[in-house]
């Protein structure tokens, strides 16, 4: 079974759980960051996307927490497994095939 193409908020939260595990607000953060404000995440758009996510196995709970002075208990920790890095990479392939096709019909961004 394909989950790709993966929806946007869930390619997101895949690329911003890459590099270490995150709390859900700590991936809106991250996100919208990244994305210079162009993607802001709701809170019910994120965790729709991370039960999704879980339930596919793409992500996990992390039991791992912060120092109790950083940490609020409140807080679950997200991180990546191996099928959401596959997940991820996949559509990173797909993704840049289509910017290929695209460039070769001559299609290419506007300056801004």
């Amino acid at each position: 079974m394909s989950i790709t193409p993966l929806p946007e908020a869930t390619f997101h939260i895949l690329l911003s759980l890459a590099e270490e595990e995150k709390h859900g607000y700590a991936i809106i953060q991250e996100v919208e960051a990244r994305t210079e404000r162009e993607l802001r995440l709701s809170p019910g758009t994120l965790y729709r996307s991370i039960q999704r996510m879980l339930e596919q196995g793409l992500i996990v709970e992390s039991n791992r927490r912060p120092a109790r002075a950083l940490d609020d208990e409140r807080r679950r920790y997200y991180r990546i497994t191996p099928a959401g890095l596959a997940a991820a990479r996949t559509e990173m392939r797909r993704l840049m095939e289509l910017v290929r096709l695209g460039r070769q019909r001559g299609l290419a961004p506007e300056s801004a």
